[in-house]
């Protein structure tokens, strides 16, 4: 766990859930958002796979279970669908493929958000382990998804390292990746 998988592929997944850009009729802008601010943080060279589906149950947990069993990313990031609206089910996809649920996360992240918006308590962003795979549900607007990645990204390297999954090394001058002294 000490920088043993140091040159390992590092495969991150992208998912980004929404019915309208899922069809074409709206523009992703919260997959590219993603993908922006993880090529500011991650200083170790990294490969994006990136989805866009609907707001079904089924096929969000279709595609977390793809981008971590076949797909091996070792951290994946979902944007949209985390609210209380009827078609909002990104937490019950995540909840439902993951092994265990990391708590801190969503608490951090709304955190972070409700010194922008008092609607943060509307949130419902959660992380959970599947095997080797941190998955991390990020609300869909893009200016809070860089708030909430630069919130819970210092933990994410050393939670992957708990994993077993590929040494990731940060920009310090972005996010300093907290990982304890032996």
């Amino acid at each position: 766990m000490n920088g043993e998988n140091v040159g390992e592929d590092i495969f991150i997944g992208v998912l980004t859930i929404s019915d309208r850009a899922s069809q074409g009729i709206y523009q992703d802008l919260s997959g590219p958002a993603i993908l922006q601010v993880l090529t500011e943080i991650i200083s170790s060279p990294w490969k994006p796979i990136s989805l866009i589906v609907p707001d079904d149950q089924k096929t969000i947990e279709e595609s977390l279970i793809h981008l971590a069993d076949h797909e091996n990313c070792s951290l994946i990031v979902t944007t949209g669908g985390t609210g209380p609206a009827k078609r909002d089910v990104t937490p019950e996809a995540t909840k439902s493929v993951c092994e265990k649920i990391l708590d801190g996360f969503g608490e951090q992240m709304r955190a972070v958000s409700l010194t922008k918006v008092p609607t943060a308590i509307l949130s419902r962003q959660l992380a959970g382990i599947r095997g080797k795979s941190l998955i991390v549900n990020l609300p869909g607007k893009p200016a809070a998804i860089r708030d909430c990645l630069l919130a819970v990204f210092p933990a994410i390297p050393y939670c992957i390292d708990l994993l077993e999954g590929p040494y990731i090394t940060t920009d310090p001058k972005i996010v300093q990746s907290f990982r304890p002294k032996k």
